[in-house]
């Protein structure tokens, strides 16, 4: 049977590992997932960690057990950023997660540091759609503004909550960067888009938003990720656990088979984090399909 995987759990605090975190996975039927670091400084809500200790700290979480990966969290606009890709790189992190609540997208300086973890070969988990942050950030955070990353050679990157509320327009974004295929453009044939199912979406969105995805009709069996934004620790066992009976009922009810169903909670997650060597045909749509 495939492996569940989270692919959207937080670390927010400098609390030790946990063993009982193990426990609350496994309470969902979650065999592991990626586990985000604290934040930068930018989004900080509690005393800010240097990125070394954040980095470590995160890496030591990964360490309870198999199927746990780390994802390091950086502000690209931070002046050592390519410092700190190169240090986060060179100890093994699995991906990088970016939250654009201060510059977009396409920021120049943020542009150089996406290149950076691109050709490191490591993946991006981007925020987008709403910002529950206090501030107003979300002109930042719409779909669309991560064309930008179109310029990007390479670059393997998720844009979680399916951008809700503008999920429509983040499968259009979807349906741009695969289309971008035909186009002939310098280095759009390596960029590759997935779509983090995170909610995001409120329970009385969720039908609509995952129709819309697996019905638009392109090429998505094999670029959705679930997660759930669960922290750790004290990992939510029975908000994970309502998520994924739901998406489950939802996905058979839509004609979704099994094996993309499997795909989707489990192996997505380690294509998307360069895990598996396994390469998929990316059909090219065209424009009003």
């Amino acid at each position: 049977m495939t492996l569940i995987l989270d692919g959207h759990i937080h670390l927010m605090n400098p609390d030790p590992p946990a063993p009982a975190f193990l426990a609350e996975l496994q309470a969902a039927g979650v065999s592991g997932g990626a586990l985000i670091s604290q934040p930068p400084a930018s989004f900080a809500r509690a005393a800010v960690q240097p990125p070394a200790a954040r980095l470590q700290h995160a890496l030591d979480w990964c360490a309870l057990g198999p199927n746990l990966y780390p994802l390091f969290w950086i502000d690209p606009l931070e002046p050592d950023a390519l410092d700190q890709v190169a240090l986060a790189v060179g100890r093994g992190v699995a991906g990088f997660k970016v939250i654009c609540d201060h510059f977009h997208p396409g920021h120049p300086a943020a542009l150089v540091v996406f290149r950076a973890i691109a050709a490191a070969g490591r993946p991006i988990l981007f925020h987008s759609g709403i910002l529950w942050d206090g501030k107003p950030s979300s002109e930042y955070c719409r779909p669309a503004g991560f064309e930008a990353l179109l310029a990007v050679p390479g670059l393997r990157f998720a844009l979680a909550h399916i951008g809700w509320p503008w999920c429509d327009e983040m499968i259009a974004v979807y349906g741009k960067l695969l289309n971008a295929l035909g186009h002939g453009q310098p280095g759009a044939a390596g960029v590759e888009m997935f779509i983090d199912i995170t909610p995001g979406t409120p329970r009385i969105y969720r039908q609509r938003a995952l129709a819309d995805l697996f019905g638009v009709g392109y090429a998505v069996a094999d670029h959705v990720i679930f997660g759930s934004d669960c922290h750790a620790p004290g990992y939510d066992s029975g908000w994970a656990s309502e998520w994924l009976q739901r998406d489950e009922e939802i996905l058979t009810s839509l004609g979704v088979g099994r094996d993309v169903q499997e795909k989707v909670r489990g192996e997505n997650l380690r294509r998307f984090l360069g895990l598996t060597g396994a390469a998929v045909a990316r059909a090219i749509p065209q424009p009003g399909v």
